[in-house]
């Protein structure tokens, strides 16, 4: 009966990044892309060996742009991979010549180590071992599998004897750390009393799951735990699982070694196609707008800049080199535009922006003071940091400022209005959903300020806020700008109708 790790699962920030280092520089093949199971927004992305093999698996929940987690008590706090013993020094030079944070060598209960950093900061053990891949990468000095994990627990003695319920046993410990040992692979237990707690968020190893046998031995276990915070048993779909967090915290998993990753591709093939969890194929094309995109090893790739604004770019197969500058309203993010944009102009480049004010968390273009009352200095300082963003993005990426279509939705078009006006001629293409005058002293416009200047205003015939609207339709008029405005039979929420009228006004 096979026991040790199934996988051990990390959270980053940055997809290209995080890919580039676990299928660049270490080699490991992406075996699974898929959205995730708990949330299909998510992506979801599995490395390991040649066929993805149980107990070979590092996989990451893509948080991209998410806010950073910490590591502390609580949690799993290294991945440690098996690397030919040979292969150390190699490891070594390779690390130095792509700059990758790396300690070492040293020696760690009896095994040579390598500690190195990814993107994120998670630390990446490289053990020198002879421990054989179950199905070999091509690199003759890959990692071959999983060594181990590192826990940090104010509760040593409770959690080794959690842990010891998944086939591990009492080996040598050394210092602060108690190792555990199953027939494949270690947990080492480290005492870090007093220690902060950790938090979950990108930068840190979301969860280790362990190998079960098969779906019986599955629902044994959740029987054996049933006075713990066992969950019932999920299906997802490469595997059978379910959750448990030990004594002292740190979320362990139990998944089934069957049926694989080879259960919706061939082994030719895997982790080349983007799949979506069964639960929301309804939203299937949705989905692959919002996921981010990456590129592989050797593929065209399109580079991201650090730019002022977080934002996110959707590369259609086959764009006709236009593109739609998207901003969310109120509670939104850079990709909650991106499905309405792909209907209304499938072909189009969509680059989502995020607002940089925050209102009890959640995501807006400027500060406001009550619900049609609006902080007027930081309106002006946000469009015309906006403003900026539009000329660094387009000199980044190659755009042609007067050729973007910029979308906005409720607070994203408010800020859109206001920048219009604030800053003519910046944007000369304007599709304004629900977008009202949130500028309580407009600049007076020339004529001609806005000439060349077209607008798409569609309000709603029920929405609380349409009566603020006729003033920034009058504003942009005045300022020389082509406004087509239409009231549709809808609330403040978008509706088909919005869909139908924008793509006939791009038409």
């Amino acid at each position: 009966m096979p026991t040790g790790i199934h996988h051990v699962t990390g959270i980053t920030r940055r997809v290209q990044a995080n890919v580039d280092f676990y299928a660049g520089f270490l080699g490991l093949r992406l075996v699974k892309r898929t959205g995730g199971f708990e949330d299909a927004e998510q992506l979801h992305l599995f490395y390991g060996d040649a066929l993805g093999s149980p107990g070979s698996l590092v996989t990451f929940l893509v948080w991209e742009d998410g806010a950073p987690g910490r590591v502390g008590h609580g949690q799993v706090a290294e991945i440690a991979l098996a690397v030919p013993p040979a292969s150390i020094g190699a490891w070594l030079t390779r690390a130095m010549t792509a700059r990758i944070p790396v300690e070492g060598p040293a020696r760690e209960q009896g095994e040579t180590v390598l500690r190195l950093k990814d993107p994120d900061g998670v630390i990446v053990k490289l053990v020198g071992v002879d421990l054989p891949a179950a199905a070999a990468l091509p690199d003759p000095i890959a990692p071959t599998r999983l060594r181990g994990v590192t826990l940090l627990t104010e509760k040593p003695a409770e959690t080794a004897a959690f842990v010891a319920r998944f086939g591990y046993r009492p080996a040598a410990a050394e210092g602060a750390v108690q190792r555990l040992v199953s027939d494949r692979d270690a947990v080492d237990i480290r005492d870090a009393t007093g220690f902060f707690p950790g938090i979950p968020g990108t930068g840190t190893l979301d969860h280790v799951a362990f190998r079960a046998p098969d779906d019986q031995a599955l629902r044994a276990m959740r029987q054996a735990l049933q006075d713990t915070d066992a969950t019932t048993v999920h299906d997802r779909k490469y595997f059978l699982s379910l959750y448990v967090r030990e004594p002292a915290g740190t979320l362990l998993e139990y998944a089934t070694d069957a049926p694989g990753f080879t259960l919706d591709e061939p082994p030719e093939t895997l982790g080349s196609t983007l799949f979506i969890p069964p639960g929301d194929a309804a939203r299937a094309q949705e989905l692959r707008v919002m996921l981010p995109q990456f590129a592989l090893p050797g593929e065209e790739r399109t580079p991201m800049r650090d730019l002022h604004f977080i934002h996110r770019f959707h590369r259609p197969e086959n764009p006709d080199g236009s593109t739609i500058v998207l901003l969310h309203g109120t509670g939104g993010n850079e990709t909650d535009l991106m499905p309405l944009a792909r209907r209304i102009a499938p072909n189009a480049t969509l680059l989502g922006v995020r607002g940089r004010s925050t209102e009890e968390g959640i995501n807006r273009w400027f500060r406001r003071f009550d619900a049609v009352t609006y902080d007027q200095a930081d309106i002006r300082a946000e469009a015309e940091a906006f403003a900026a963003f539009v000329d660094e993005a387009a000199r980044a990426y190659g755009l042609d400022p007067a050729a973007l279509v910029h979308l906005g939705y409720s607070n994203g078009a408010n800020l859109l209005g206001a920048a219009m006006q604030l800053h003519p001629g910046l944007i000369r293409h304007a599709i304004l959903l629900r977008g009202i005058q949130v500028l309580e002293q407009p600049p007076p416009l020339a004529p001609e300020a806005l000439a060349g200047t077209r607008a798409l205003l569609l309000g709603g015939a029920r929405d609380p806020f349409a009566r603020m609207a006729p003033a920034l339709e009058r504003a942009l008029r005045a300022g020389g700008a082509a406004v087509q405005a239409q009231e549709l039979a809808a609330g403040h929420e978008l509706s088909a109708a919005d869909l139908d009228a924008a793509r006939a006004w791009l038409d």
